[in-house]
């Protein structure tokens, strides 16, 4: 596929650009977001590409609390003010909506084209959700990506590994209903379909959350699981090892993060606010290492709920991941 057949694909002719505002400082090198990000343009130099995702019609269908259609706008906002420390370049690429519960598939379908015309023009899409839902419609932009290359660099069955930070697994059977708890479960039949080697990593796991059902699925898929108990200050190394021999694995990653793994304190403004939680404290150095890799090619935050944000933490800390996975390695 080359890039000028992706160029009515690049971004939304309507980018609302509004909500970039902040602070100017006055001192020298004292930049933040809203100031440097720009709308991506068929030429733009390849950077980072924030494009929404502005549905909850999965949530709907999984029977959780509305809202996360709202989630790519309070995203933004909390990140206008952020002090920029970058040197590659950032853009806006507008929003993917979805009108209704009986859009969404045709509404992924649009994402994934999207995500697919940002990765043909070499930058790292950012999609911003959402309910987890989005996770599909991303993966299957990165699909087509490697299909219209033929392969990524040549291969046939390309190796993508999946980085989940989420409470649950999203591994429902989507032959019942296909919604924001089936996305992981669609992507893995896609693979069989494609022959490609499924490789999930969920870590953050709330055993609460998700029935014993959905633990054996994980197990048939040979899934790195790590519940949200296990992740502590004592044995982060350990998991750091494992995720670190689970992505050497693979050629290419895609990270997705769900902003339910984070603590109901800290993440009050989801679908389904965590009990337990991972605090962001040890989200990051995860994030990290997978920012490290020099193999992500794809990112995804789900479920920013903001009508029940309280003070905005969960769009700030939303947007603090943002801040970290963009700042120069």
């Amino acid at each position: 596929m080359s890039k000028n057949s992706t160029d009515l694909h690049l971004a939304d002719p309507s980018i609302d650009m509004s909500v970039w505002a902040g602070r100017e400082d006055p001192e020298h090198d004292s930049l933040r977001w809203h100031q440097v990000i720009t709308p991506v343009k068929s030429d733009s130099a390849p950077g980072a590409a924030l494009l929404g995702f502005a549905s909850d019609a999965g949530v709907a269908r999984n029977q959780g609390r509305v809202g996360a259609a709202e989630g790519p706008r309070a995203l933004r906002k909390a990140l206008a003010p952020l002090a920029w420390h970058r040197s590659a370049p950032v853009f806006d690429a507008g929003d993917v909506s979805c009108h209704g519960n009986d859009d969404l598939e045709a509404a992924q379908q649009r994402l994934a084209e999207r995500v697919a015309a940002l990765l043909a023009h070499g930058h790292l899409p950012l999609v911003l959700g959402g309910g987890h839902e989005v996770a599909f419609g991303s993966w299957s932009g990165l699909a087509r990506h490697f299909e219209a290359q033929g392969g990524a660099q040549g291969e046939a069955r390309p190796r993508v590994g999946i980085v989940n930070l989420d409470a649950h697994f999203d591994l429902r059977d989507p032959s019942h209903v296909r919604s924001s708890g089936t996305p992981f479960a669609q992507i893995a039949a896609e693979c069989h379909a494609r022959a490609w080697p499924f490789r999930y990593a969920c870590l953050g796991v709330s055993r609460a959350s998700n029935t014993r059902a959905l633990f054996t699925r994980a197990r048939e898929l040979n899934v790195l699981v790590r519940e949200d108990h296990e992740i502590d200050t004592l044995r982060l190394d350990a998991i750091m090892r494992d995720l670190q021999q689970f992505m050497a694995r693979c050629d290419h990653l895609y990270l997705s993060i769900d902003l339910d793994v984070l603590p109901a304190a800290e993440a009050p403004g989801v679908s389904a606010p965590a009990a337990y939680g991972v605090p962001l404290a040890l989200i990051e150095p995860l994030i990290e290492a997978v920012r490290d890799s020099g193999k992500l090619r794809l990112i995804d935050i789900a479920e920013l709920n903001p009508s029940f944000d309280i003070d905005g933490r969960t769009a700030k800390a939303a947007a603090r991941l943002i801040h970290r996975l963009t700042l120069d390695s």
